[in-house]
């Protein structure tokens, strides 16, 4: 049969088609497809690792496919009222290893059903030789029908080219569904926008996730297409580079775009090789290898990854500003095609075209360069103004290398700088315009050193550019109506902060001395006060900004890492903050840097920790730093006000005074009244040795932010073991733990804890039923010696890439009846849980615990004592307790691997 097979008339290089031919006449079909294909594929590997051009290796690999549809497509007879079209991307003569091969059957309306049986063999065939087809049948009609009512197939028919069949009917399909019949250039032009600003937004409109994707990801392959798509659906032409000379792009931008489509087809090319499959994404598991695969190496630039990662976060921005400038310029096209342009004065530098901004003549930059920095106040003060149009945004680009050192000493630019930062609302966008323009950079270049600066790590989400603009954005949204819900503070303290202009320029410098080696905050305050001299700041207002920078971290380590219900602790922060301004400025800039990290970080239980360090400073700077709080008087106040609640309940004062006798000063120094009142009320009422447990939302209370679960019970080891083993198996994650020692013989713990998505246990819930009864559950098993096994689930897969090793440090302060005992480690099920059966194995007394998760990291502090209450003194078994913790916890994460 294959002698009556027309020889397929382009002949990929790789291939020898008259050899396939032969063995088709005398071996099984299906196998003599998959060798080819198995042979190829080797081959081309080799080509691509040997550095051959990507672009080549694309193109050829779709030549072949076609070869291998070609003489799957004859296996069949066929007549002429159809045809094998290539669609999508292969439509284009693009595939990658992994890429799905989009063909369309198209018939004419004649065929409608004829070929049911021919079609079913051939396409059963290309999946039984491996191929990945994505495929439909249908008529020319039906085409036109789904092309009228849906873009993307509008699309995918655009890019359509035969591979076998009456070419006819392609034309005719062509013509049917072009710009004369459906979807101008306009409504193209239109629908293709709107549906690249709904794909940025599933992307956080962010070309710098640390796990992007390459192909739909702002800046990525998709947003090239969408530049050929509606460019040629304008010109009429079927490649770009059909329009040049034609006013599109210049030869520069022509340039750009060939480079950095070559650097991320090179990317997805090895990305699909590594992962074995269609995987766009960026995934952490692959970026070590693809920087291996690609020549990079560690050094004193930073890791291999991080520098690959750079290259591609580069390509993207480029690409980014690419895109806005060709999209732009074709929108412009499209309206001028409509009407006559509204053109209205703004200065002698600029006008609006259209409400679009553009210089009033081609020399505005070379003759004033300080138009450089004008056009972007004059943007951030008149939010009306559309964007900036194509024209002038390639003036930007020709004339940037003129912000050199003295357009940075020209005090008009400086001036016009500060100036952009008094622009409220309107900054924010002008900063990631400016960056995109590469102005930002240029102008502060401690800046530019830092974009596509990635931080190959579980904690920090963005690179550290991205983060930086993302921190000014939410301070900027602070001042946004629905703020003061979600953020009432910080929303209150910028409504009456007296130059917010500080607090954005606090967020540009806090990280920007990140990748220089040494210490972020002071490099970043050093910068910070050397552009506050040159900039003319007051000396207050230096003070005032290098302060935050040096400080950045203070106020978020100080609420999750110490004990802010101390009033030792609150006295020595505030005694650090010093006033009510710098209170202010750290708390917004502090709420502001912790939402921009990692969005697993802010959660509804580090919302109340932030606002009682606020609140309790606040009453601290108000009462005097002079005038500290004496513990006793404290422990009497609050007893007093918990009496006070009491009465109003009935209780009885003296059954709740005797009570307290047995309880330590330090329950009533961390404890607040409501909270002893409500413990108190229920442990008279309850009038058993039974376990007494509590539960209920926190959000009710001054702080709120998690669930409180309160246990009572009669003495006996190993609460924390059976708590944390019991709010594992419920999926709640604990955020606090306060153990009490009382001088009774009753043991009193409160937790505070979290479900899975950072939410507090709803009042009333079934779920709280359950948490009591899973409690009392397993505290009987501890009275008989017994323990739950601890919940083991696979470690989670971002975990798994960053093998960080558990740290401890363990100390006994000076005059202190504990031992404290730190554990860093990257967050997992059960791991208080584990910690909590280590103790028990070695005899160790937990007194009290604070649980701080920082993402996927965890920096827990225990305070524990030998079985005898003393602190722990033995050498040997400090050094065992640390080896069996490190050993434990690394482990689970070695053998869920």
């Amino acid at each position: 049969m294959t002698a009556h097979v027309p020889i397929y008339a382009c002949q990929p290089l790789c291939f020898n088609q008259q050899r396939f031919r032969k063995d088709l006449e005398t071996k099984p079909s299906v196998k003599v497809f998959k060798d080819a294909i198995a042979g190829v594929n080797e081959h081309f590997q080799n080509r691509f690792l040997e550095s051959e051009d990507v672009r080549y290796l694309v193109s050829e690999r779709a030549v072949f496919i076609d070869v291998l549809l070609h003489y799957a497509w004859y296996q069949n007879s066929f007549d002429d009222d159809i045809a094998l079209l290539a669609v999508g991307g292969y439509g284009r003569g693009e595939l990658h290893p992994k890429s799905d091969v989009d063909i369309l059957i198209l018939l004419d309306e004649s065929a409608d059903g004829k070929y049911a049986e021919e079609l079913q063999q051939f396409i059963t065939l290309c999946w039984d030789m491996g191929l990945d087809i994505g495929s439909s049948v249908r008529t020319i009609s039906q085409c036109v029908e789904l092309a009228r009512n849906d873009i993307t197939v509008a699309t995918n028919l655009q890019d359509s080219r035969r591979i076998c069949g009456n070419d006819l009917l392609r034309d005719q399909l062509q013509t049917l569904t072009s710009s004369t019949h459906m979807w101008s250039a306009s409504e193209f032009y239109h629908a293709k926008f709107d549906e690249q600003i709904e794909r940025h937004a599933k992307h956080n409109d962010s070309e710098y996730n640390l796990e992007p994707n390459i192909k739909n990801s702002p800046g990525g392959l998709r947003d090239i297409q969408t530049i050929h798509w509606v460019a040629k659906r304008y010109y009429g032409v079927k490649t770009l580079g059909q329009l040049q000379n034609k006013g599109f792009f210049t030869e520069y931008e022509f340039g750009v775009l060939h480079s950095c489509e070559t650097t991320l087809w090179r990317i997805r090319y090895a990305l699909h090789c590594v992962a074995g499959r269609p995987d766009d994404r960026l995934l952490f598991e692959y970026q070590r290898e693809l920087a291996q695969i690609f020549g990079y190496e560690d050094n004193d630039k930073g890791l291999a990854v991080e520098q690959f990662m750079r290259t591609y976060y580069r390509a993207v921005l480029a690409l980014r500003e690419l895109n806005d400038v060709l999209l732009q310029n074709l929108n412009e096209k499209i309206h001028e095609r409509d009407h006559e342009p509204n053109i209205q004065q703004i200065n002698a530098n600029f006008q609006l075209h259209d409400n679009y901004i553009e210089v009033t003549h081609k020399k505005v930059f070379a003759q004033n360069p300080s138009a450089l920095l004008e056009i972007f106040v004059i943007l951030g003060t008149t939010p009306s103004i559309r964007g900036v149009r194509t024209n002038t945004i390639r003036l930007i680009n020709e004339h940037r290398f003129l912000v050199d050192d003295n357009f940075r000493n020209d005090p008009t630019n400086k001036q016009l700088f500060l100036q952009l930062f008094k622009s409220g609302q309107g900054l924010i966008t002008q900063l990631k315009r400016m960056k995109r323009y590469n102005i930002l950079g240029r102008y502060l270049p401690a800046f530019g050193k830092i974009i596509g600066q990635m931080q190959h790590d579980l904690f920090h989400r963005y690179t550290v550019d991205d983060h930086t603009l993302l921190v000014i954005q939410k301070m900027c949204n602070f001042s946004a109506p629905d703020a003061e819900q979600e953020f009432p503070i910080a929303a209150h303290i910028l409504k009456r902060m007296d130059k917010p202009e500080i607090l954005y320029l606090a967020g540009l410098f806090h990280d920007i001395g990140k990748g220089r080696g040494g210490d972020h905050s002071t490099l970043g305050a050093e910068d910070a006060i050397t552009f506050g001299q040159s900039h003319g700041l007051s000396s207050g207002d230096i003070k005032l900004l290098a302060w935050l920078v040096q400080s950045h971290l203070l106020m978020s380590y100080v609420s999750q890492k110490q004990d802010i219900s101390d009033s030792d602790v609150i006295h020595e922060f505030a005694l650090k903050v010093g006033n009510q301004r710098y209170l202010d400025y750290l708390y917004a800039l502090t709420v502001a840097d912790m939402n921009g990290t990692n969005p697993d970080i802010w959660n509804s239980w580090r919302a109340s920790l932030m606002r009682q360090l606020y609140a309790e400073t606040k009453r601290a700077l108000r009462r005097g730093l002079e005038n500290t709080i004496d513990q006793a008087d404290q422990i009497e106040d609050t007893k007093q006000q918990a009496l006070n609640k009491l009465k109003d309940k009935h209780v009885s004062t003296d059954k709740a005074i005797a009570l307290w006798q047995d309880m330590g000063d330090e329950y009533f120094l961390r404890e607040g009244h409501n909270d002893i009142a409500w413990q108190t009320e229920a442990i008279i009422e309850h009038n058993s040795d039974t376990p007494l447990i509590l539960v209920k939302d926190d959000t009710s209370q001054q702080w709120g932010g998690a669930t409180q679960v309160f246990i009572r019970v009669p003495d006996q080891g190993n609460i924390f073991l059976a708590a944390a083993t019991v709010f594992a198996q419920l999926g709640l994650n604990i955020h606090d733990a306060r153990i009490y020692n009382t001088n009774s013989r009753y043991t009193i713990d409160t937790f505070y804890v979290l479900d899975e998505n950072d939410q507090p246990v709803e009042d009333g819930s079934s779920k709280q039923q359950k948490i009591i009864d899973a409690l009392i559950q397993e505290l009987s098993f501890v009275t008989k010696g017994e323990y739950s096994d601890v919940i083991k689930k696979r470690t989670p897969r971002l975990l798994k890439q960053f093998p960080i090793p558990t740290r401890t440090k363990m100390q006994t302060p000076e005059g202190a009846s504990f031992t404290t005992l730190e554990v860093i480690s990257p967050d997992r099920h059960s791991l208080l849980a584990t910690i909590g059966r280590i103790f028990m194995e070695y005899d160790i007394q937990l007194c009290n615990a604070k649980i701080s998760t920082l993402g996927e990291r965890v920096e827990d502090v225990f305070f524990i004592t030998d079985q005898n209450g003393d602190p722990l003194s033995d050498d040997k078994l400090c050094e065992d307790l640390q080896r069996a913790i490190c050993q434990e916890l690394d482990q689970q994460v070695e053998q869920s691997q």
